[in-house]
């Protein structure tokens, strides 16, 4: 038992950084080689055929059965020379994660490798035991995969794999691809209605994605030694070590060499796959990082972020890691999460976020806000997940109250409308903050400073959606976003358009709307800590919503608003959203069961044998003590203290597996999931975790059986 800890610092320390090559210094004579989308297509297709590709991408058109089938032998040929042998349809069930079912190239009855057009726009993988939420009865399986031609196909483990939705025999959803879809195409609509008013020939819009991935790396064997790690995605114990995050150092610091070789082979792997990766770098807590790329059209953008935690994880096995991307694989640490950089741009390429002093900008910043405002509850659902209830609030990370953050200039220019009711925005010229240093230019100022501790923050010509889980397939958030926006933007149309029928002219029927939406909207926006108990006070007089778990949060999509607008622009059904709110319910249960089981072996088979042993050793140094004459006391209060901590633990334990045994009977879904939150995790979790963290400082370093904090996360 001592030894599996001690053998993972012996294997840890003995490592070094492993050398990585890439094929040129530039990453342009390799990035996307390994995908094969539009810019590919057009070099290898038909100017006909792919004209039609084209057009079902940008404007939604169908492919035919011959533009299907030039498309799958130009795709096959490029792969097969390439290695491949396999092709899959890539597509993300209800789990979360992406799933694939590989089939070979090679046909038996020819004799010869082919790839069919009706291969590749359609398959039907079974798929029976995925999450459905009842949409499918165990005698109803059959499933389909359709290929969406706007994400690129790629190439991974010599296996061609090409994204697609996946929808039952009935026509409903089963993923998280096809609703985001359709949110996508609600809110082209309603924006290119709004655009309308202001120029003519936009035609299309494309909301888009710059995704930021947090995690944390720790060693194999030290992954290998902590069963909660590699069970649960996080330590269910561990006391706060003496050095964490307190002194910001690990912050933007220089990166260890191991880590350094792992972000270069990751980011080389990325890049062959056309995944825009460009930042990297330290982040708080120790043995945390974070990867940013470049924005891309929404859809290809969550792709892409799936692919890339995909990657990640292979990658770091490579180099003797393990990425945690759990929000919070460690307690007393920030926890992890995703920053989801938002926009809309036109079709002309305009990012409708563009600061200006025009109606036209301010029309979607304040229909933003106002979506925010009016559905901040949808928002909230969007990210609820066991993990993300540690981490939102925690001090590290965004509250579970929704709110926007502006910055100053707009902040005061919106308080001065509400206040005077006149909606007249003059933009400054470029301010310099002037250092006094001579040899250093003067820093151009930004329009907005940043606020860490807001969920939802305009930064400079985009929205900020900061509250996102780290692990979460961000689908769900985008599509809710887009969603929302899109609702908006269709009841702003509707008002203005009635108030022009009234005889108002256009400009003034605009400003009119957008001044009464930022008085109606003006709870919603808050400049200051989001971390503070002050925050929370106000919010509550504000009339925000502060929901603080996940399943009471998921009630949030099957309100009778939410449901409304998921039908009006046809992104859920009724019943799609019912059986979704059961898939994550489930899942929700299902996750805090296994914490609970694994605490309790843990508990039991680890540290309470360790613990004993301890005690043991004390209770001999304490009667060779009174054999000498020598006073024991000081030994004998440790026994005391130990063995106090080892029954609260004992007795936690035991008490949480009755309570378990019970809520595990409940067949309601739902009422199981707000069970599991408030019997079994907020009654038991945190004292048996207090109990076990006190032993670890308690017993003889010799005999803990589980790698420390400090041991794991001080990578070299």
């Amino acid at each position: 038992m001592t030894n599996l800890r001690f053998n993972a610092l012996e294997t840890a320390s003995s490592r070094s950084a492993k050398n990585v090559e890439t094929p040129s210094n530039r990453i342009s004579d390799y990035f996307g080689e390994d995908c094969f989308g539009l810019p590919q297509m057009k070099a290898s297709l038909a100017p006909a055929i792919y004209k039609k590709v084209e057009s079902a991408v940008k404007h939604g058109t169908k492919i035919d059965e011959a533009t299907a089938d030039a498309v799958a032998s130009a795709v096959a040929t490029w792969a097969i020379s390439k290695g491949v042998t396999h092709h899959t349809h890539w597509f993300q069930p209800l789990t979360g994660s992406s799933a694939e079912k590989h089939d070979s190239f090679f046909d038996y009855t020819k004799g010869i490798e082919t790839f069919k057009g009706s291969t590749l726009t359609q398959q039907e993988p079974d798929a029976s035991s995925f999450p459905n939420g009842g949409i499918r009865a165990t005698n109803q399986a059959r499933g389909y995969t359709g290929w969406d031609p706007s994400s690129p196909i790629f190439i991974s483990n010599n296996t061609l794999c090409i994204p697609t939705i996946f929808v039952s025999y009935t026509g409903d959803t089963l993923d998280y691809k096809t609703p985001l879809l359709k949110a996508q195409e609600a809110i082209n609509k309603a924006t290119i209605d709004v655009c309308n008013y202001f120029e003519d020939g936009v035609t299309s819009i494309s909301a888009s994605l710059g995704c930021e991935q947090e995690y944390f790396l720790v060693d194999k064997a030290f992954y290998a030694a902590r069963p909660d790690l590699y069970i649960t995605g996080r330590t269910l114990f561990g006391a706060k070590p003496p050095h964490g995050q307190q002194l910001d150092d690990h912050y933007f610091g220089s990166i260890a060499p191991r880590v350094a070789a792992f972000m270069k082979d990751f980011e080389f792997q990325c890049h062959k796959l056309g995944i825009p990766i460009t930042t990297r770098h330290n982040e708080v807590a120790p043995g945390q990082f974070e990867a940013a790329p470049l924005y891309e059209e929404i859809n290809t953008g969550v792709d892409h972020n799936l692919l890339m935690m995909d990657v990640m994880e292979k990658v770091a096995g490579e180099h003797n890691f393990a990425v945690l991307l759990h929000e919070k694989p460690f307690a007393n640490l920030n926890g992890s999460g995703k920053h989801n950089n938002w926009s809309l741009i036109t079709n002309k390429g305009r990012n409708l976020f563009q600061p200006e002093g025009s109606l036209y900008f301010l029309t979607f910043l304040v229909n933003t806000i106002k979506a925010v405002h009016q559905y901040g509850d949808l928002l909230r659902a969007s990210i609820a997940s066991a993990g993300n209830d540690h981490r939102l609030g925690a001090n590290e990370a965004p509250p579970a109250i929704m709110s926007v953050f502006l910055g100053s200039t707009l902040t005061e220019f919106l308080n001065e409308v509400a206040e005077s009711g006149k909606l007249v925005y003059q933009e400054g010229g470029e301010a310099f903050i002037e250092l006094g240093i001579d040899k250093i230019p003067g820093l151009k100022l930004d329009n907005t400073d940043r606020n860490r501790t807001s969920p939802f923050a305009f930064t400079g010509n985009k929205f900020e959606f900061r509250a996102v889980g780290s692990h979460q397939n961000t689908a769900t958030p985008m599509t809710v976003l887009n969603l929302i926006v899109a609702e908006q933007l269709s009841q702003f149309k509707a008002a203005v358009d009635a108030k022009i029928g009234a005889g108002t002219d256009k400009e003034a029927a605009i400003r009119e709307v957008l001044v009464s939406y930022i008085k109606e909207s003006e709870a919603i926006r808050f400049e200051g800590d989001g971390y503070s108990q002050e925050w929370v006070d106000e919010a509550e007089s504000r009339g925000l919503s502060n929901v603080k778990d996940t399943p009471r949060a998921l009630d949030f999509f099957i309100s009778s608003e939410a449901k409304e607008i998921f039908a009006k622009h046809n992104v859920f059904s009724e019943k799609e959203i019912e059986a979704r709110h059961d898939v994550w319910s489930e899942i929700y249960s299902t996750k805090i069961d296994i914490e609970s089981k694994t605490m309790e072996e843990i508990v039991l088979n680890k540290v309470i044998p360790a613990a004993t042993s301890y005690v043991a050793k004390l209770v001999d140094s304490a009667a060779k003590l009174k054999d000498l004459g020598l006073d024991a006391s000081a030994i004998v209060t440790t026994i005391e203290e130990v063995t106090g901590f080892m029954k609260t633990a004992k007795e936690g334990v035991a008490a949480m597996v009755l309570e378990r045994d019970r809520v595990l009977e409940i067949e309601d879904t739902n009422a199981q999931a707000v069970e599991f939150c408030d019997s079994i995790k907020t009654k038991y979790f945190d004292t048996i975790r207090e109990a076990v963290d006190r032993l670890e400082l308690f017993v003889d370093d010799a005999e803990w059986p589980l790698p420390k904090y400090s041991e794991m996360l001080f990578l070299k």
